[in-house]
């Protein structure tokens, strides 16, 4: 088993290498003047399984181009097999048709990544869990939910907490919580007038008095999270928490966190945003590297990958 990173997100590269104990394979990964990746393996991996890191956050195409280019390189390189670690899978949100002449990216991206050589794939919750049927090779997603779990159990004290899906398509992560923490659920029922904004219409559930925790797969320009915070307090909840997987803040995302009625917002580092949120005082990291490297391990010893989540 060898590692192989890419330039998305190195910091987190780091912590898998060194909760795995393995160094990361020696490449050179740089850009031409005009642009155009090179990608170069500098040692030996013939015979070896390598799993390569590199997600698809901003810029979205040079590391999507980065990453198929280091599966190519390895590939040509005579390696065993071959392991596309995607912490943040970008264009999943592209995943089916909703006008009618329009790409499904979620499933271009897919059949890029496997023309390219990937024999199989791990990565953290995907936006839509039917993005691993556009693969013809394995999936392994991953759940920030026991990680959000224990987070909540040792630094929320409220003993009269509910978990809050922020829509109707994210029920199922919202429950999945609310079982780890024993609690009740609540909905927001939004619209969504165009890309990227949102409209909170009405909340299913009772939160008057209640410390709520809202959770999602993605926090992008802030402005649906924001929302449905605002609306949970004015329906009388004490506090609203916010745990979210992807972190990408786009924008004046991290600007709109500090001032809205969020107490804490935690997101993962799927995404490198060290940079963005250092400055943050409602902001809070949690490293997602011990589970993938776990996953990781266990992939390379032909052992369960489920049995993390039990």
């Amino acid at each position: 088993m060898k590692i192989l990173t890419g330039n998305s997100n190195k910091q987190l590269s780091v912590k898998i290498s060194k909760y795995l104990k393995n160094k990361l394979v020696n490449s050179s990964i740089r850009k031409f003047s005009d642009g155009e990746i090179y990608i170069e393996i500098n040692e030996n991996i013939r015979g070896n399984s390598i799993f390569i890191i590199q997600g698809i956050s901003s810029p979205a195409n040079d590391n999507l181009m980065e990453l198929l280019l280091c599966i190519d390189a390895l590939k040509r390189s005579s390696a065993k097999n071959i392991t596309a670690v995607i912490p943040y899978f970008g264009y999943a949100r592209q995943d089916r048709k909703v006008v009618p002449r329009t790409s499904i990216s979620a499933k271009l991206v897919s059949n890029l990544i496997t023309k390219a050589g990937a024999d199989r794939i791990v990565t953290v919750d995907l936006h839509a869990g039917q993005i691993q049927g556009f693969f013809d090779i394995p999936v392994d997603n991953l759940f920030s939910t026991p990680i959000f779990a224990r987070h909540i159990k040792k630094k929320i004290k409220s003993k009269n907490l509910i978990c809050v899906a922020p829509d109707v398509g994210g029920v199922e992560r919202t429950r999945a919580l609310g079982r780890k923490l024993d609690v009740g659920l609540a909905i927001i029922d939004k619209r969504r007038p165009s890309p990227g904004k949102s409209q909170v219409m009405n909340v299913i559930g009772n939160v008057k008095g209640k410390t709520c925790i809202i959770t999602d797969d993605i926090i992008d320009s802030g402005g649906t999270i924001v929302n449905a915070a605002e609306a949970l307090i004015k329906r009388g909840a004490k506090e609203v928490y916010v745990y979210v997987t992807h972190g990408v803040l786009s924008g004046e995302a991290v600007e709109k966190i500090k001032k809205s009625k969020i107490k804490n917002l935690v997101v993962t580092d799927t995404i490198d945003n060290s940079d963005k949120v250092k400055k943050s005082t409602n902001i809070e990291v949690l490293s997602i590297a011990n589970l993938l490297a776990e996953a990781m391990k266990r992939i390379s010893n032909s052992t369960s990958v489920s049995d993390l989540f039990k």
